[in-house]
């Protein structure tokens, strides 16, 4: 076991964003802590290309059924309306709606019968984290940013999610490792304020006395600790060129906007990111909560995927990054084996699938198998846990690694520390 100690910071939401660092810059991101910069150094990876995950989250729970895991030859109330096609690698068949993830199959790995937690709600902290409980353990953007520290200006954890503030808070990992929200203040907050120059933000004697202005705000509220990283990432941020130009998408040509489409422009931006660094990108996809009319939205919403997906996995292999950048595409559930009222499907946390592709993953394979109406693994299933191990080894972490809650007492960073098999 190895085990990261010291005290962790304490939440508070009682200091604003812009009240941090109002000369520019939102400071998000890792503490400068000498023993993880030793850990770091120790294991090789500080000149290396930093490794990354993109975290795809289709709220709401996409049927399985009628995506990655179709049963042809179950009845048609099982089966649903869709046909399968098959894919570039024999014996691997789809939905028929998804004809561009057919052509890049190779370049895959589908993941079924994944089982999520017994309460099968929408908050989306089992994928996030990698724990059943909510609300329990940091997401794994919140724990790059505390292990892998970084002072080239890019943020280790972005998120585009709608509401990161909720979903992914940082619990006992301290809130500077809250995620960046490359959205509305937070890029304006990349900018210079009027009358500030590079130089004089530079210049020592100001960054003092703005430094002391804000260890006062932040005593106040007892939080100096978290607002130090606040304050050193800002900084950071604002003097890089590297991460504004990332979060800047409208550099990238019409073509490659069309390439990803309307529906996947935040894939778009999530490929900048990687590229430029960051560690962990999370974001939300459509609102597959199809408890009616499931067909007709997945008609709606499939194409839409198939075509942003394949832009980004092919991106990501033209530009080179297919071993360093992980991708996950999934839901917080699966949906019911049955075609319920208004040819809907509800809820179903005992099946599941996921897509996965790079992070040097073997691929063009799939894992798992569920039974004859896609209700249930037909062994062990892999649960969220088994695919968050293979992502934190592909990030070069140790997911027996402990950090001390808020009570100080040292909590894995999963309970389940199993990678996924064969990948």
């Amino acid at each position: 076991m190895i085990s990261v100690l010291g005290q962790a910071p304490t939440n508070c939401d009682g200091v604003t964003r812009r009240e941090v660092l109002r000369v520019g810059g939102l400071a998000l991101g890792g503490l400068t802590l000498p023993d993880l910069l030793r850990l770091r150094a120790k294991a090789g990876t500080a000149n290396s290309r930093p490794k990354s995950v993109i975290m795809i989250w289709l709220r709401g729970g996409p049927s399985h059924i009628d995506s990655y895991d179709m049963k042809p030859d179950a009845p048609l109330e099982v089966r649903g309306e869709f046909q399968p096609i098959e894919t570039n690698v024999p014996g691997i068949q789809i939905c028929e709606y998804l004809p561009l993830h057919a052509q890049i199959m190779d370049k895959l790995t589908i993941v079924r019968g994944i089982k999520s937690n017994d309460l099968g709600d929408h908050t989306p902290h089992y994928i996030l984290t990698g724990c059943p409980d909510r609300g329990k353990r940091p997401p794994i953007g919140s724990i790059v940013s505390r292990l892998h520290p970084r002072h080239d200006g890019v943020p280790p954890y972005a998120s585009l999610m709608y509401d990161p503030r909720g979903l992914e808070n940082p619990t006992y990992a301290g809130m500077a490792h809250r995620p960046f929200v490359p959205r509305a203040e937070g890029l304006d907050n990349l900018s210079l304020a009027k009358g500030i120059s590079i130089d004089r933000l530079r210049d020592r004697q100001t960054l003092h006395r703005e430094l002391d202005r804000f260890s006062r705000a932040a005593d106040l509220a007892g939080n100096m600790a978290g607002m130090d990283g606040f304050t050193r990432q800002a900084l950071e941020m604002v003097l890089s060129p590297v991460a504004r130009r990332a979060f800047n998408v409208n550099e990238e040509p019409p073509e490659t906007h069309a390439r990803y489409g309307k529906y996947c422009e935040s894939l778009l931006m999530a490929r900048r990111l990687v590229e430029a660094g960051v560690n962990v990108v999370t974001l939300k996809l459509g609102d597959w909560d199809t408890h009616e009319h499931n067909f007709r939205d997945m008609r709606d919403q499939l194409p839409q995927l198939d075509r942003g997906f394949h832009a980004l996995i092919s991106d990501l292999y033209e530009r080179g990054l297919q071993r360093d950048v992980a991708v996950v595409l999934w839901g917080e559930f699966g949906r019911a084996p049955r075609v319920s009222r208004i040819a809907g499907r509800d809820h179903w946390p005992d099946a599941g699938a996921a897509v996965l592709a790079g992070g040097g993953f073997k691929v063009g394979q799939v894992l798992g198998e569920t039974d004859a109406h896609a209700a249930r693994s037909k062994g062990r299933p892999d649960t969220p846990a088994n695919i968050f191990a293979t992502l934190y080894r592909h990030l070069g972490i140790d997911p027996a690694i402990t950090l001390p809650d808020h009570n100080g007492r040292p909590m894995y960073l999963l309970e389940d520390r199993e990678s996924i098999q064969n990948l």
